[in-house]
């Protein structure tokens, strides 16, 4: 079978990480922005193309780049750009047609490649980039200073052209959530592993292990990997260890089992048809070709979760994406799990079928957001460009990515590898799809929409008013910067089986949370919201 023109195929990658220490380094003043860092990205992705090292010569790629009719990038969080992808377009001098800018969440990288794949797939677009930056650590440093100086970036004019938006600016929770304190990531994911750590059997201490020995293991991907922001093996006992520069911030979670955002990192990727590649000249040796993804959305609030262990659409997008390529995960041999927290991972391999601590198939290419970076939405770019760069050095091979968006609500996995789909037999016994699934097929690339199946699961009811007795379902204790914990946020079920949310502000109880199985304990509830665990 003779392989389409249209076939998407990943041409060139770039990553760009600016440190704060050693050879290069500025004064956080003179530090770059993050469209500094998008801009070189793409640079070192079209020279990626040629084999080229940083600052050679690309005719190749640059010759891919001055044909892209589309620069897709996704918004930082450490600035407001009116439309970032305009000022990587005027500095690499590019008359490109369509700018978009994506909305955050880190599954966008991720369902960027798979809306690309297909518009280039179905002859809508000959070649684009993907990419993005971020500068938390400079964003960071500027908050620190004793000066509270305004850094002097980018702030584009009301002339600027607008963007295309990617993805919506959907609230991700609830006004009864956030009203008992969860608005911020780390408060939400320690819920996750709570549920996860009752549903093990596990005792705190013991699960508290198995989650720095996951972490521990990231970080010695990291050590291997040249664009990690931390390229240093870490021990289960050193993330465990509460100290001066890894503080308690929520149990189990001390700093180093978080996502690092201040840091200062950005990627790109050149992708473009098969035809294009060739006709430009790209060598057989550097095309990746992206295979087939998956998009979909768990039951969207905290509150409507049948449960805080599982992820039905991270199942269903696995599912569908073995069913529409005959491909299942046992022949993946390369995988890198979104990871923002532990949590994050030990649901999504729950959900995949993976092992958690097969030492001979790591859950990262990069060592994870930690260790590697978690650079704002555009963690997921950085785990592209490794894979990419991962299977060029074992062609045939197979390579998964997957990304998430706000708190385990939005998902995106994407299937690589150096061959395209055509003529590869199928598995013995791949999966069917969900029911309902919608599917679509152009150019060789096979994206799959579970939604439809997702939504049919059954929900939970909240209840914002309830009050009398309730049981603990899960919880997430914050710590003050003092290392003190401070308040609890209770996920609660009430004897009708309705959800219902609570806080604990009692420092006996929040010690009894911190150090005991609370899961399933019986309380009260009062109307002010606060839950009695006496």
């Amino acid at each position: 079978m003779r392989t389409e023109p249209t076939t998407p195929v990943i041409v060139g990658v770039g990553q760009v990480v600016a440190r704060p220490h050693g050879a290069g380094a500025r004064p956080w003043g003179e530090r770059p922005e993050p469209v500094d860092l998008m801009t070189a990205a793409v640079e070192t992705a079209a020279e990626d193309c040629d084999g080229a090292r940083a600052g050679g010569s690309a005719p190749v790629g640059r010759r891919l780049l001055e044909r892209a009719t589309s620069i897709r990038a996704i918004n930082p969080l450490s600035w407001e750009y009116a439309n970032p992808a305009a000022v990587v377009a005027e500095r690499l001098d590019l008359d490109t047609a369509e700018l978009i800018v994506a909305t955050r969440g880190g599954n966008q990288p991720q369902s960027l490649v798979n809306a690309t794949a297909l518009a280039i797939g179905r002859g809508e677009l000959a070649s684009a980039v993907i990419v993005g930056a971020d500068c938390g650590y400079t964003q960071a440093a500027a908050r620190r200073h004793q000066a509270r100086p305004v850094m002097p970036w980018t702030v584009q004019g009301t002339d600027v052209p607008p963007a295309v938006p990617f993805g919506s600016e959907r609230r991700g929770t609830t006004e009864a959530e956030e009203a008992r304190g969860l608005d911020l990531p780390i408060h939400v994911y320690p819920l996750f592993e709570h549920a996860i750590r009752a549903a093990s059997g596990r005792a705190p201490e013991d699960h508290r292990w198995a989650v720095a020995s996951l972490w521990a293991r990231f970080s010695e991907v990291a050590e291997r990997n040249p664009h990690a922001w931390i390229r240093r093996r870490s021990t289960p006992e050193e993330l465990l260890t509460v100290s001066e520069g890894n503080r308690m911030i929520a149990p189990p979670y001390t700093k180093r089992l978080c996502a690092d955002d201040q840091v200062d990192q950005g990627a790109a990727l050149l992708i473009c048809s098969l035809e294009e590649a060739r006709a430009a000249g790209v060598d057989e040796d550097r095309l990746v070709f992206p295979l087939a993804g998956a998009d979909a959305d768990d039951h969207w609030f905290l509150s409507h979760r049948a449960d805080f262990r599982s992820s039905p659409a991270i199942r269903m997008a696995g599912t569908s994406l073995s069913a529409s390529t005959g491909i299942v995960l046992d022949d993946v041999a390369h995988l890198d799990l979104y990871s923002c927290f532990p949590s994050a991972v030990e649901i999504a391999a729950a959900e995949l079928g993976l092992p958690i601590d097969d030492s001979s198939r790591p859950l990262t290419v990069t060592g994870g957001m930690t260790f590697s970076g978690g650079p704002g939405s555009n963690y997921g770019t950085h785990a592209i460009a490794s894979m990419v760069d991962t299977l060029r050095t074992r062609p045939g091979s197979l390579g998964l990515v997957n990304g998430v968006g706000w708190h385990l609500s939005r998902h995106s996995v994407g299937l690589y590898g150096t061959r395209p789909l055509v003529g590869r037999p199928p598995a013995d016994a791949p999966p069917e799809a969900p029911a309902g699934t919608r599917c679509e097929a152009a150019g060789g690339f096979r994206w799959s929409d579970p939604q439809t199946a997702v939504g049919k699961l059954p929900q939970q009811s909240p209840d914002a008013d309830a009050h009398g007795e309730v049981s603990v379902e899960t919880y997430s204790v914050s710590y003050d910067r003092t290392g003190r914990p401070d308040r609890a946020v209770v996920a609660c079920r009430t004897p009708e089986g309705r959800r219902a949310w609570a806080n604990v502000d009692d420092p006996d109880q929040l010690a009894v949370l911190v150090a005991e199985e609370a899961c399933g304990r019986l309380g009260i509830l009062d109307t002010a919201g606060t839950v009695d665990l006496a």
